[in-house]
């Protein structure tokens, strides 16, 4: 199977507000079968390479990986799959996209982030064509049990319900985290006692939610106060702690992330105090992608990705979308999940 060559180019990023504007009008969904661009930037080239590039405030910054096929890896495919020479990669991310893992690039219409750029790099070492396709986050999963997806790169969560349909390869750690003022001297250490006296910020409903009130119940029984505030939306969070309303905003790892990035340069920056695994505190939750079981995907897709751990790429396409702390040591086939009461 001959090396495939394609250029993976990361657009100038757009604010969270425009991007997710811009996906929700540019991009229609269809079923599962609703495609967005095959590649970010150009389709195949010459030039033996892969380029992922970073968030810095809104500027494109390009990182450019050689990533030839493994045919060692390669030749581990399903013959399916080999023998139609593409990857067909789902995101489910429509209508309004989740920045910095899949959102709409500047030109309106082609999909770019953290995701669909590790579902390329993937696709390379596996010598085969990149093929994405956008779509809900429910029809996601119809596109793979359809077969018309053959792998998930979309901030999956590893859990045991799903290992009943579907086989997983791990890829990232799946992490809440707390925002804070960058002058702000508070850290959550890994601690929930840490947040006695603390005014923190919570999207209703959420996982972060259900952890964030477990320890204000802790609390409380220790004769500590922890205060939980609620706001409408990201927009008035984030106006809550530039204004010191607020202590600290608890959500999801990734588009704190983002957000940090896109407010270092504005009057009131921003940092990470500290993260905790979406899984709770006895699990190190997973995001992996996701095919469907018994397909024969998740091993080749592993094997890939542990390609890119082992010659360093992998820490580059992370730290290209500041997702560095996310990092796995390895890639797992079906690695422990969130249990049945918790999935």
């Amino acid at each position: 199977m001959p090396t495939l060559h394609f250029r993976v180019r990361i657009i100038r990023t757009l604010t969270a507000t425009t991007a997710l504007v811009l996906l929700a009008g540019g991009l229609a969904a269809c079923g599962g079968d609703s495609s967005a661009s095959t590649a970010t930037g150009a389709g195949p080239s010459s030039s033996g390479t892969v380029t992922v590039g970073s968030l810095s405030n809104g500027a494109a910054q390009e990182t450019t990986l050689k990533v030839p096929e493994v045919k060692a890896i390669s030749a581990g495919l399903p013959k399916d799959i080999a023998a139609k020479g593409e990857l067909v990669i789902g995101l489910g991310a429509l209508p309004a996209g989740f920045p910095p893992l899949a959102y709409v690039g500047s030109d309106q219409k082609t999909l770019t982030g953290a995701e669909p750029d590790l579902g390329r790099l993937v696709a390379a070492v596996l010598g085969l064509k990149p093929v994405v396709k956008n779509s809900t986050w429910e029809n996601l999963f119809v596109g793979i049990d359809s077969g018309k997806v053959d792998v998930a790169f979309s901030n999956v969560t590893d859990t045991e319900e799903r290992k009943r349909t579907y086989e997983f390869a791990s890829y990232r750690q799946d992490n809440l985290a707390f925002e804070v003022l960058k002058d702000s001297t508070w850290n959550f250490a890994d601690d929930y006692r840490t947040l006695a006296g603390k005014t923190v910020a919570v999207g209703a409903g959420t996982n972060q939610e259900k952890i964030l009130l477990e320890w204000r119940k802790k609390l409380q029984g220790e004769g500590k106060k922890l205060t939980v505030k609620y706001f409408p939306d990201n927009n008035s969070t984030y106006l809550a702690l530039t204004g010191k309303k607020i202590d600290a905003y608890f959500g999801p790892n990734p588009g704190i992330s983002y957000h940090i990035t896109q407010d270092a340069t504005t009057p009131n920056p921003t940092r990470n105090a500290g993260k905790y695994s979406g899984a709770g505190a006895s699990l190190q939750g997973l995001i992996a992608a996701t095919a469907k079981k018994d397909s024969g995907l998740a091993k080749p897709v592993a094997a890939a990705i542990n390609h890119l751990i082992d010659n360093g790429q992998y820490a580059k396409w992370l730290s290209a979308w500041n997702l560095s702390n996310e990092a796995v040591a390895t890639s797992e086939v079906n690695p422990p999940g969130l249990p049945l009461d918790n999935s």
